[in-house]
């Protein structure tokens, strides 16, 4: 794989559900350091790293931090936690599955070995399952579940997480990325191999003709938040958004038009999705530059879901927008999936297309 897939892995095993991004926000800052001009967060908690350019014409590239979790809501009298949810799940694959519930105490968890676990010495994260009721005791006619029917077992008595667990608590997933033939796969991806995608690229733009605004974006999974107050911060000319999009190439999805995007068949580049149509010369601009750069890409239409793309485009006075997705299988689960020639093909397309970016090219209607 030719990218810093440690990077990856750390930035998607890392929490950070909306609202609570500090942990990414942290590794975010860290990487923009050496890399651009100057970084700031704002008040949501949105960092944008800024490469100055050549001319006062600006674009702004946003990828989101956040991912997809939970907040305590009820601590029940046997100690079992009940669950609201931050972000579109669907509840039958939390079944079985590990979590982290993130708590203010600095207690660390033990590891099966007797060994304390690092990632929990200074944040106190306690480890919980999500259990699944045995299919020897379950009724024929069981209904789907819900986030409301989740429980999570913390294996502690009710007296002691009482006292570690406090309502408003984060839980998020607990998995490892991992490499899986030619893919990527594990929790987060959804945004966080595109924030990576935008790192990378950032640390590839030198002396650009534009000035250039790198993004992080909080709160995208609970209704593009962050992106619309940095429309108005930033205010810029153009504006791009990362995000991943669905890759429905498996054998489940029977019908060819519904696949949207194919693992390995490059960056999306983006037409429309149910937020937001992408200007017409933006995304002509793009395969333009990919076909001269002999960039793999693929064409994105996406008949729902949002992104921050939309957040740019009317917020603070109308804009020229354009974005590049990332085709992923599996998305809000666990086991979401990219190909890595794919994400290769992001980071240089998005590389070049700021690269070629003069502040003179027409992109009006």
């Amino acid at each position: 794989m030719d990218f810093d897939f440690e990077l990856l892995r750390e930035l998607t095993e890392t929490s950070g559900v909306p609202g609570y991004e500090d942990r990414i926000r942290d590794i975010v800052r860290r990487e923009f350091e050496g890399t651009v001009d100057s970084v700031h967060t704002d008040a949501m908690g949105n960092v944008v790293g800024t490469v100055e350019g050549a001319s006062d014409y600006s674009v702004a590239v946003a990828a989101h931090m956040d991912e997809i979790g939970f907040m305590v809501r009820h601590i029940t009298d046997e100690g079992f936690l009940e669950l609201d949810a931050l972000g579109g799940w669907d509840a039958d694959v939390l079944r079985a599955q590990r979590v982290r519930v993130h708590t203010e105490d600095g207690v660390s968890e033990p590891r099966s070995d007797g060994s304390e676990d690092e990632r929990s010495e200074s944040s106190g994260d306690l480890t919980g399952v999500i259990g699944s009721i045995p299919t020897h005791a379950q009724d024929d006619d069981e209904e789907g579940l819900s986030v409301e029917d989740v429980h999570v077992d913390l294996g502690r008595p009710a007296e002691e997480v009482e006292e570690r667990v406090s309502v408003g608590d984060l839980v998020s997933m607990d998995q490892t990325t991992v490499r899986v033939g030619e893919n990527v796969t594990g929790k987060a991806l959804d945004d966080r191999v595109c924030l990576f995608a935008m790192l990378e690229a950032a640390k590839r733009i030198e002396n650009p003709d534009v000035t250039i605004h790198f993004c992080a974006t909080v709160q995208e999974e609970v209704g593009v938040r962050g992106a619309p107050a940095l429309g108005v911060d930033l205010d810029p000319d153009l504006a791009v958004a990362l995000d991943v999009t669905v890759a429905n190439d498996i054998p489940a999805v029977e019908k060819e038009g519904e696949y949207v995007t194919s693992l390995g068949d490059g960056a999306a580049i983006k037409l429309k999705d149910s937020s937001v149509v992408t200007t017409p010369k933006v995304h002509r601009r793009m395969r333009s530059v990919a076909e001269d750069r002999d960039i793999a890409h693929q064409l994105e239409v996406l008949p729902s879901g949002a992104t921050d793309t939309s957040g740019f485009q009317n917020t603070h006075g109308a804009k020229p927008v354009g974005a590049i997705s990332i085709p992923t299988r599996y998305l809000h689960t666990v086991t979401e999936s990219v190909h890595h020639a794919d994400v290769e093909a992001t980071i240089d397309l998005l590389t070049a297309f700021l690269e070629t970016e003069t502040g003179d090219h027409d992109y009006s209607l």
